[in-house]
């Protein structure tokens, strides 16, 4: 079950009792079938059981899948996307393990989806038969989606039906306006991109020139020139 607690701001979720933390550290090649099937895996370590597990993608995307399935009304982050080619270049394993750790922090300190027996699952199996009995145990779910309600400790105070009306309502404004603003800020950011890819990108050589000019000019004056100030111009 997961309780709510009535704070001076209004309801809120409970926090975990027991806060932990997770790394995820070492992303290494791997090979299974004779070589046939390669994958990078992943160290995974909480820190309140301080035990590793080896995770690969296909392990977070199906933690992922479960966590979207069981709280609708939960927002969970999506996992760094999928590529189909180069994948086991360097920098995307290491850009990949970057978001990894940005979505396990999200995970870890929040007070619901910290608390989710899959998650628990994902991070303490260590053995090959425990870790598919625990995932068809989670599959099996049935407090998932609006049946996660009822799961729900609420405060006992009593709650004016026209105040949380009111409360409702405000939040639908702020969840539409959030949406609105988020999806526009995407867009112009995504242009801003394009630009800076194209046109801008030529600008932005022609100023370096300009700074490496100014620099070369310093060094034509040796008894007061600055080679510090020289390199971090000509940068």
């Amino acid at each position: 079950s997961y309780s709510i607690d009535m704070g001076p701001l209004g309801p809120g979720w409970q926090e975990n009792p027991r806060p932990f933390s997770c790394s995820i550290e070492d992303p290494t090649k791997q090979t299974k079938f004779k070589g046939i099937k390669t994958y990078i895996s992943y160290r995974v370590t909480p820190s309140h059981t301080g035990h590793p597990v080896y995770r690969r993608y296909k392990h977070f995307d199906w933690l992922y899948n479960r966590l979207l399935h069981k709280f609708t009304v939960i927002s969970v982050p999506h996992l760094p996307e999928k590529q189909a080619t180069g994948r086991f270049e360097e920098d995307f394993i290491e850009k990949r393990k970057r978001r990894l750790i940005l979505w396990m922090d999200h995970m870890t300190s929040h007070p619901v989806l910290s608390q989710y027996e899959g998650f628990e699952h994902f991070l303490m199996c260590a053995d090959d038969k425990q870790w598919k009995l625990g995932k068809r145990r989670a599959e099996k779910d049935e407090m998932v989606g609006a049946h996660f309600m009822l799961t729900l400790q609420i405060p006992n105070e009593h709650q004016d039906l026209q105040d949380v009306e009111e409360r409702i309502d405000t939040f639908k404004a702020f969840a539409k306006k959030m949406d609105d603003s988020v999806m526009q800020l995407t867009h112009v950011a995504s242009e801003l991109v394009r630009k800076h890819l194209g046109g801008f990108r030529k600008e932005f050589q022609r100023l370096g020139n300009a700074f490496q000019s100014i620099s070369q000019a310093f060094m034509l004056d040796p008894p007061h020139s600055s080679e510090t100030f020289n390199n971090a111009i000509s940068h």
